[in-house]
């Protein structure tokens, strides 16, 4: 099934081109109006030269009106085999059709709304027959029954012409499309955006990149180059001061000669507060007594950190350099920002 893309936004237009599959753009006038386009011919032009094939409005009220006007457009520079010319059904529009088909161009009867119109179209020899299901269906008609039957009667009888569902107002559209066979369908970009989009799908990207990361990311890599370090001399308050400044729940301390004394925590702190009250604010990082410390070093894959983080239920751990304190390494770092 062709997938056109329906609008007249230059910006969401080149963005869905990019993609690098779509069959081509349908357009119309109230697209462009709406866009604030007050050059048509100029933009008709443009739209030509970014896209593979693009479909637009040939108007008149006879059929030779019509003709003259989808010559005109063709006398801007479109090219024939990349321009597919969109007439809404009438007898001059079908009469139309039939003229610029046997001149080899392509042709869009569109604004179908019963099977004998897209009968006329078919016999036409129209390249597409386009169904508007979702203004149909705003206006109460049935036009899924109607995209059945039309795809029912060019592939019974062997018409050339290709089915257009169009008119999508929302995703399910185009599964009723795929469904209903047929050929083509033409979507607004904000609804072919969202076609890739399922929940279960990103929990297992997301899961992939998680367990990818784990395996092949070091420890030093995932750390954020922060490491909020005290000295043994340094009053409490100041070193809360500093585990706020950070962003941490904990700093590392460091006797005088720079060597690890230990980690002090957000926990310790309560703890410290609710065994001695306010006045153990005033004690210095050396006054405190502290166990050997949670570390992992650097070189370690952060699959090692995760297993750690699990094993000792802890939030930060100390990484280390044969040794030597060179960053925290949050739970959080174990996943891509």
């Amino acid at each position: 099934m062709e997938l056109y893309l329906d609008s007249a936004d230059l910006k969401e237009i080149e963005t869905a081109f990019g993609l690098g599959f779509l069959t081509g753009l349908t357009t119309t006038p109230t697209f462009m109006h709406r866009e604030g386009v007050t050059n048509l011919d100029e933009t008709i032009v443009k739209l030509a030269g970014m896209v593979p094939i693009l479909q637009i409005e040939a108007l008149g009220e006879t059929a030779d009106a019509i003709v003259a006007d989808a010559d005109r457009q063709l006398a801007l520079g479109l090219d024939p085999q990349k321009t597919v010319f969109k007439i809404p059904v009438s007898l001059e529009g079908v009469k139309a059709c039939k003229i610029l088909t046997s001149r080899g161009l392509m042709v869009n009867v569109h604004l179908v709304y019963t099977i004998q119109q897209a009968y006329m179209a078919a016999c036409a020899g129209a390249t597409y027959i386009c169904v508007l299901a979702g203004r149909m269906q705003d206006q109460g008609y049935d036009a899924l029954s109607l995209l059945a039957d039309v795809v029912e009667l060019v592939d019974s009888y062997g018409y050339d012409s290709k089915v257009m569902f169009s008119s999508v107002r929302n995703t399910e559209h185009v599964r009723n499309a795929i469904d209903l066979g047929c050929h083509t369908i033409t979507v607004p970009w904000k609804l072919m955006k969202a076609l890739t989009e399922n929940n279960f799908t990103a929990i297992g990207t997301n899961q992939f990149i998680e367990h990818t990361r784990l395996i092949t990311v070091k420890v030093g890599e995932a750390i954020n180059g922060i490491n909020p370090t005290v000295s043994a001399d340094t009053v409490l308050a100041d070193a809360i001061i500093k585990m706020t400044e950070y962003g941490f729940g904990c700093v590392t301390v460091l006797d005088e000669n720079g060597t690890l004394k230990g980690i002090f925590t957000d926990g310790d702190l309560r703890r410290k507060l609710t065994e001695q009250g306010r006045e153990v604010l005033s004690k210095t990082m050396g006054d405190f007594d502290y166990r050997p410390p949670i570390s992992i070093e650097a070189s370690e894959l952060l699959d090692a950190a995760a297993a750690l983080f699990k094993q000792t239920s802890v939030d930060t751990i100390l990484v280390t350099e044969n040794g030597r304190p060179v960053g925290m390494l949050d739970i959080q770092d174990l996943k891509e920002d």
